[in-house]
């Protein structure tokens, strides 16, 4: 039997908008809870939720964003993030999706590349000051008149959005956005909406690849609406659910699997905060009454942590996401003994893919949840090839390849990039060694390419050699990761100096920071005389990381 799958299609797809499913929502769920806040402390029924969207999306386009516009938004798990995300979608607008990690070259890329015209930000988090890198990109904006920016550096950017109170020089506060659009009407939205379709894109996220600079992933209403339903459809949600997102909103795993998953059932999303705490987490399940609960396996084991000690009645808890990274049996087995989490899945996917194309089911055994990621999504196909692009019996390791709706509609404005992962017969090639067993049941085995996956986190070392090697000390380096017992892999860097160049890992990690995101900085860093090479003078990773785990005796964890 060969590696190829198709999923069931016993249920029709949505062909919608995102608009037009919060318009249905709201009409069939209207007074129930949609949207629980619990940092900021705000509560939305679904009516309430999409007439404060309707709200912003008028606003927004007072302010001459139009259909096929891109708007940024770069902020951890705010209330606005979601009222940004649905109303965007209803204006015609494309969600650039931001990582508050960035830092001011990351987000000068994104913003420049998409080319938004508009970028709604918080001011801060913990370290972070996003008003001040801000200005850094665009200092015209301290003397922007009638706020409008005309910005050297960032042509196509017009306006700049800021969460909070008090907003900074040059920028529009996002209640003031909002009082607007409400003033205005939703007579523009309304008229919008017959112009929309379900093929347009409506959301691009950055994903970092071995060139090293970020890909814009272009997703559809059509692409991203599906894959939540289906997600939920998974879980059996319905409008009783809640689920507790503690992942964050600018990935997939929060804005799909998270908030369109509501969207789609009618369950409620709540955020324990914004950014991850594994006590005010529980916190939320436990006063909130979660019956779901998201998280990579790094976030379930700090939890664990907290469990017994925290004294809280997580028996509301039922089924769940744990996906990002492979996960650990021992900790699955954990989270559904002392977190009651019976009916927890496991999902795997790519921000390509919308991004889910298998997931376990809650009928399924425990074995299979702890030893596989299930079998394929609805209304998907999937093949596993060899080299030459054949399609191999079932039980030998390839690379995974998904064909159908979820696919996306390609990388912005990069159509060589595109076609070197998405086929002409439109199957996208994940670049991850997968095996399928006779029950259609798929267990990633590895990856093709050098991505390391730290804390559920896609990092690719080229990226951060081409970073590391700005500095004028070093002459080649050589990026891997390493097991971790914490975070499943952890970043290390061998580094070769210029000769009579010196420098040491305290300076490197003083060079690194706040240029790129903390996740991308090495943990760990060897200098050394030279790397183990091929034959044909091609550095050995595997080699590397080998040497690596023996050193730092880290062992690599049992995951299914």
């Amino acid at each position: 039997m060969l590696s190829h799958v198709v999923g069931a299609r016993d249920e029709a797809l949505l062909e919608i908008t995102i608009g037009e499913a919060l318009d249905g929502a709201a009409a069939k769920w209207s007074d129930r809870p949609a949207l629980i806040d619990r940092g900021q402390d705000v509560r939305m029924s679904w009516g309430g939720l999409r007439r404060r969207s309707d709200a912003v999306a008028a606003g927004l386009i007072a302010l001459g964003l139009a259909p096929g516009d891109r708007i940024g938004i770069w902020s951890l798990n705010r209330y606005e993030w979601t009222l940004v995300q649905f109303a965007a979608a209803k204006a015609g607008l494309i969600l650039v999706t931001i990582n508050p990690a960035y830092r001011v070259a990351e987000l000068e890329f994104a913003l420049g590349n998409s080319g938004c015209s508009a970028l709604v930000f918080a001011p801060s988090f913990k370290t972070s000051d996003y008003c001040a890198m801000i200005r850094e990109v665009a200092p015209e904006l301290d003397a922007a008149a009638d706020r409008q920016l005309h910005a050297a550096r960032l042509p196509r950017l017009r306006r700049v959005i800021q969460l909070g109170f008090d907003p900074m020089a040059g920028a529009i506060g996002f209640l003031e956005l909002e009082a607007l659009g409400a003033l205005a009407g939703p007579k523009a939205v309304d008229a919008l909406a017959a112009s929309l379709d379900r093929n347009d894109p409506v959301n691009i996220q950055y994903t970092s690849g071995t060139t090293g600079a970020p890909k814009g992933v272009t997703l559809s209403h059509r692409n991203i609406l599906n894959n939540g339903a289906l997600v939920g459809r998974a879980m059996r949600l319905d409008h009783e659910d809640r689920i507790c997102i503690p992942v964050p909103l600018y990935h997939c795993f929060g804005l799909v699997m998270g908030n369109l998953a509501c969207l789609t059932s009618g369950a409620a999303m709540v955020y324990p905060g914004e950014g991850f705490d594994p006590l005010r987490t529980l916190q939320a399940v436990a006063e909130e009454r979660c019956t779901t609960l998201y998280g990579v396996p790094t976030m379930f084991i700090a939890a664990l942590e907290h469990v017994d000690r925290a004294k809280l009645d997580l028996t509301c808890l039922r089924t769940g996401i744990m996906a990002g990274s492979p996960c650990p049996i021992a900790v699955m087995k954990q989270v559904v003994e002392r977190m009651h989490m019976s009916d927890v899945t496991i999902a795997y996917g790519m921000t390509e893919t919308s991004p889910v194309s298998f997931q376990s089911g809650i009928a399924d055994s425990l074995a299979r949840r702890v030893s596989t990621v299930g079998r394929v999504h609805p209304h998907l196909e999937v093949k596993i090839v060899d080299a030459d692009g054949s399609t191999i019996p079932r039980g030998v390791p390839g690379e995974l390849c998904t064909r159908g709706y979820s696919v996306m509609l390609g990388y912005w404005n990069d159509p060589d990039q595109t076609a070197a992962v998405k086929d002409a017969d439109g199957w996208m090639h994940s670049g991850d060694l997968a095996v399928l067993d006779e029950e259609g049941f798929c267990n990633i085995v590895g990856r093709i390419k050098d991505m390391v996956i730290r804390g559920g986190e896609n990092v690719y070392p080229r990226e951060i050699e081409e970073f590391l090697y700005r500095h004028p000390a070093i002459r080649e380096v050589q990026v891997f990761g390493v097991p971790d017992d914490r975070l499943g892999e952890e970043l290390c860097a061998w580094v070769i100096l210029h000769s009579g160049a010196s420098l040491t890992a305290e300076e490197l990690h003083l060079f690194c920071k706040d240029k790129i995101a903390h996740q991308k900085v090495p943990r760990h860093i060897r200098f050394v005389e030279a790397f183990p090479l091929t034959a044909t003078g091609k550095a050995q990773k595997f080699v590397m990381r080998d040497l690596m785990a023996t050193e730092l005796r880290v062992a690599a964890p049992e995951t299914a």
